[in-house]
């Protein structure tokens, strides 16, 4: 089997033998908005099978494996969202890697955008440890959450239209679940800070008119009902935007700083 099965025993999987699956994007809808917790809907996007392509590729991925992982066993299911139940920063990101998240069954855990992201985060005061490597590493977030746009590593790291439209209610329920503690939302990325923003729209949050163009250091004021909340822009630690110098630790650092004393 090219993927770990629900339920099997892998550290921290939120699903069971009995979680429903949503084999279509009507699905993914009923089983989104159906979900009372984060629990729940964790363990149901864990198992998604939405996206043919998607499913085909993430396991396609788990089943060769990359040579340096060879020995291990692929995790090669969605990627739910993680961390603090009651969250007062919320990271958006796109999708899973496939080597990363894919391998671990974390997003950002295993590659070398994660030892970026994590080591700003320790040192913010938000993660427990400054490395995270796989599921059950004793990784902890403090005050924050992660979530993606699209749960499953996509081929050249690019989910089609469709596939993101597929994936979009299980991002709107996770808005919808944490939004009362939520006060800091940190897109990272350009195609994050697009996704993110008619999710927002239709988890119930107030926005401009006008989406503020993206950038490092972009601040959108937005609100849930009476509470302000802040939009913050963040490239992304890809490989290509720290090899180049595009992204610094510093930089990093000072994101997570500004959503720290904003999140109070």
């Amino acid at each position: 089997m090219s993927f770990v099965p629900p339920g099997s025993g892998w550290p921290d999987d939120p699903a069971g033998p009995d979680t429903p699956v949503a084999a279509t994007p009507e699905q993914v809808r009923e089983l989104a908005g159906s979900s009372d917790g984060l629990g729940e809907l964790t363990a149901r996007q864990s198992v998604c099978r939405a996206c043919p392509r998607l499913v085909e590729w993430r396991e396609e991925v788990a089943d060769v494996k990359r040579r340096a992982y060879a020995g291990e066993t692929y995790w090669g299911r969605p990627i739910a969202g993680w961390g603090d139940e009651k969250p007062r920063v919320l990271l958006v990101g796109l999708a899973p890697a496939a080597h990363g998240g894919n391998r671990t069954g974390r997003v950002f855990t295993g590659d070398r955008s994660g030892d970026w992201l994590f080591a700003s985060l320790h040192r913010t005061g938000l993660a427990a440890l400054p490395t995270s490597t796989h599921a059950g590493d004793g990784q902890r977030l403090i005050g924050a959450r992660v979530v993606a746009a699209v749960r499953c590593a996509p081929p050249a790291n690019k989910p089609a239209v469709e596939e993101r439209a597929a994936c979009f209610p299980w991002l709107v329920r996770e808005l919808e679940l944490v939004a009362e503690p939520v006060r800091v939302i940190v897109a990272l990325g350009g195609y994050a800070w697009q996704a993110v923003w008619p999710a927002l729209r239709e988890a119930g949050y107030t926005l401009p008119r006008a989406r503020p163009a993206f950038g490092h250091g972009a601040e959108a004021e937005i609100a849930y009902g009476a509470e302000p909340v802040r939009l913050l822009g963040c490239y992304h630690p890809s490989q290509q935007n720290t090899f180049t110098g595009r992204v610094t630790a510093d930089m990093l650092e000072a994101i997570f700083r500004r959503a720290v004393e904003l999140a109070g």
